[in-house]
């Protein structure tokens, strides 16, 4: 090669990437996004035995609505960290905005495991309990925006739906091994065992867990729509979001009431079968690691649907059937009796439900230029997920406690009709992805 050679040669960033290249990068992202997520909702797979450690005594009712007011006050630091996560995201590189969000999620993790119970230190214990979930609460808002823009813009065009729905893939795959761990402390320690010290090793666990995906993390591709513009000069981010107040409005409407029928089938579904169809809770634990493994299988399928037929019919066929299904499942899901009727109620939930989960990513990454990707995608989304999905549990305790449960069902009905009428009237980002133009 002779010299004109060489310095015409584009600099390593600007190389396209190879697809084995693209795809380490995505396994190095997506082993993150698991462990990220793993941490995060092994809060809520364990809050009935740690319920007790954290809170005065008081019927499960009562003590199941502290944990859940808890779980919703970490979704209040997800916006913030959709915020900073994504500017730093999308000034410093998407890479480095996902490295320190799982470095954050570790250290929450610990607090959580080392925190001595509130018959040890009073109100020392939900103090600490809070402070740990604002930690992880702001790891997961950042979390979010910079994956779905990641693996948006490290998969191909024509792929775009397929490695984009891994972003869920491992989200499910983080809940079900904190089903898993459940699982097995259930079969080989007692009750009392689990209530009293047993729930610290899946907080230990996920923060070991989090120091190997820092590492993998550190061996990610930048993706090449950041690495074209990162030189280029950049006024205020929040002012270049403001010129797109259509497309946060979207990602706002596309997200309600997708996001509270996945907390309500996913993370509160298993309190639900304890607490209001009266199943065992290793019974609810089963069901729901059974119900989440077939869910997170359909996420690739429907995802590779929509890079044939678009975005835009999957999530009305979610929209539609979410409106008129969400009562009679919830209706009779409360006074099913055997393990297989729960079980069939709820995976024909999460079918419907797949409609939103497998495309949501790459249908917000796609709404926004690279320059505004990871902060248009991660503030508004986690400002929504904290209004509806962080407040789901509570908000479904709430009207069981004043003895009027089907409330609930009709707020989930409502807020997925609203959401219809975002996904009838947008157009399919497809066929107008703003990716294709970086």
């Amino acid at each position: 090669m002779d010299s004109s050679q060489t310095l015409a040669a584009p600099p390593r960033a600007m190389v396209a990437k190879s697809m084995p290249q693209r795809l380490k990068s995505i396994f190095s992202g997506s082993v993150g996004n698991l462990v990220e997520w793993y941490d995060w909702y092994v809060y809520a797979a364990f809050s009935l035995y740690f319920a007790k450690a954290f809170f005065p005594q008081g019927d499960q009712t009562a003590q199941l609505l502290n944990t859940a007011a808890v779980f919703a006050v970490g979704f209040l630091m997800r916006p913030i960290g959709g915020w900073l996560m994504g500017i730093y995201a999308d000034r410093m590189g998407r890479k480095a905005a996902l490295m320190a969000s799982v470095l954050l999620m570790c250290f929450g993790s610990l607090i959580i495991a080392l925190t001595p119970s509130y018959a040890s230190i009073g109100y020392g214990a939900p103090v600490l309990l809070v402070f740990a979930r604002l930690l992880q609460g702001l790891s997961v808002g950042g979390e979010y925006g910079t994956s779905a823009t990641y693996l948006s813009e490290m998969a191909t065009k024509d792929r775009r739906g397929f490695f984009s729905s891994f972003q869920y893939v491992t989200l499910i795959s983080g809940q079900l091994v904190a089903l898993a761990v459940l699982i097995v402390l259930q079969q080989t320690l007692t009750v009392e065992q689990l209530e009293t010290w047993g729930w610290r090793i899946p907080f230990v666990i996920g923060a070991m867990c989090a120091v190997v995906a820092l590492f993998l993390r550190r061996g990610m591709e930048e993706t090449e729509a950041f690495s074209k513009k990162r030189d280029k000069p950049k006024e205020s981010l929040l002012r270049t979001l403001a010129r797109h107040p259509k497309a946060v409005m979207t990602v706002v409407g596309l997200t309600m009431g997708g996001t509270l029928a996945f907390y309500t089938y996913t993370t509160y579904m298993q309190k639900y079968l304890v607490n209001s169809a009266g199943m065992s809770k290793s019974d609810a634990t089963l069901i729901s690691a059974a119900t989440l493994f077939l869910f997170m299988l359909l996420q690739p399928l429907v995802g590779a649907l929509s890079d044939k037929i678009g975005r835009r019919p999957i999530l009305i066929a979610f929209g539609l059937l979410g409106t008129l299904c969400t009562v009679p499942i919830l209706s009779t899901l409360q006074t099913v009796q055997s393990w297989w009727g729960a079980f069939f109620l709820i995976m024909f939930a999460l079918i419907i439900v797949s409609g939103y989960t497998s495309i949501n990513a790459v249908v917000k990454a796609e709404l926004f230029p690279t320059e505004i990707r990871a902060l248009g995608v991660g503030l508004p989304y986690a400002l929504t997920v904290s209004i509806f999905g962080g407040t789901a549990e509570y908000i479904a305790l709430w009207f069981k406690s004043i003895g009027l449960e089907s409330g609930f069902y009709w707020y989930v009905t409502a807020c997925i009709a609203c959401s219809l009428l975002v996904y009838i009237g947008m157009k399919d980002t497809r066929a107008h992805s703003l990716i294709d133009t970086d």
